[in-house]
């Protein structure tokens, strides 16, 4: 592993239970600070209503953590708008916000424009297809935020619970992750290796910095996030927090590869020069005590036509 990768992992991995809402409040207040809470959601009746429910109720009304919960609906053609304001968020349409930018399709653009339609000085965003959510997931997120000032932006790192026709394996579930999304940074980025969820749906940052990068419209803005924020403000300035387990719904391998279609995307038009790629791989195991660096070697050589090996050695063609 390199040695900055491993520095970074040992200041910059938290345990969202380092903290509790009641304390962040607190120092929120003392601080002056704002915190804004953003839910991309299309088409997440059945989870979307339970996340805001329970953000309100333990991090607006029990601790006041949270000033405002959003609810960006990206033209749902369910209850998801009217679960969520019943639920006590508030409810724009991504084609209302920003309308002269008109509307693209993609979870970045719901983000976006949830950035602008909200005000906190901090803002969390939250997938919400989340199941059996926890509000320490956000108390988690902000903890860095709040209490470090050289900090600007939080990951959640978890278990992604996988469901089989076997069952229920109990980690695994990131497989554009795995097969794409780690393999990328790895070798274009090892910076950023430490990083065990990049592409996690749950993050928080300092609106100073989210607005001076770009949004990729589709699946491929957490990446983009990730590696611009880098660039910007440097990978001391990122942070992750483990938050546990992870459950939500998981999707056909055809659109995993849509998935993966956008985040390549998103790769290639930020690959830095044409050097040679790193040949390190880490990958992260759940242990009793956290998660654990495995690092692997994951070069490649390439032989030589065989024709120009034998012509070296002056040895005749198969067909002579």
């Amino acid at each position: 592993m390199r040695p900055d990768v491993s520095r970074w992992l040992r200041r910059r991995t938290f345990s969202a239970a380092t903290w509790c809402a009641a304390e962040l409040a607190e120092a929120k207040s003392a601080r002056g600070s704002t915190v804004s809470v953003v839910l991309p959601a299309l088409d997440e009746e059945p989870t979307v209503g339970t996340i805001v429910g329970t953000i309100r109720r333990a991090l607006v009304e029990e601790a006041p953590l949270v000033d405002e919960v959003v609810v960006v609906d990206s033209g749902s053609v369910d209850r998801t708008a009217a679960v969520a304001a019943e639920a006590g968020a508030t409810v724009v349409d991504t084609a209302t916000v920003l309308s002269a930018h008109g509307r693209v399709p993609g979870k970045g653009e719901a983000l976006w424009k949830g950035l602008h339609a909200t005000s906190g000085d901090l803002v969390v965003f939250v997938d919400a297809d989340l199941v059996g959510f926890d509000p320490q997931f956000v108390v988690g997120l902000l903890g860095p935020l709040l209490t470090d000032p050289a900090i600007g932006y939080v990951k959640a790192l978890y278990d992604r619970p996988l469901h089989t026709p076997e069952g229920i394996v109990p980690s695994g579930g990131g497989r554009v992750t795995e097969l794409l999304a780690r393999p990328l940074l790895n070798a274009w980025w090892p910076e950023l290796a430490g990083f065990v969820q990049p592409l996690s749906g749950e993050y928080a940052g300092r609106r100073e910095l989210l607005e001076r990068v770009p949004f990729v419209s589709g699946y491929g803005v957490e990446f983009g996030l990730l590696v611009d924020l880098a660039g910007l403000a440097g990978v001391d300035a990122l942070a992750q927090v483990d938050v546990g387990t992870r459950r939500h719904s998981h999707q056909s391998d055809a659109a995993l590869g849509r998935m993966a279609g956008q985040i390549l995307s998103t790769a290639i038009a930020r690959r830095p020069g044409a050097g040679r790629p790193s040949s390190e791989l880490l990958q992260f195991l759940r242990t009793a005590d956290g998660v654990e660096a495995v690092s692997w070697d994951v070069g490649v050589s390439e032989r030589p036509p065989m024709r120009t090996v034998r012509a070296a050695a002056g040895e005749p063609g198969p067909l002579s």
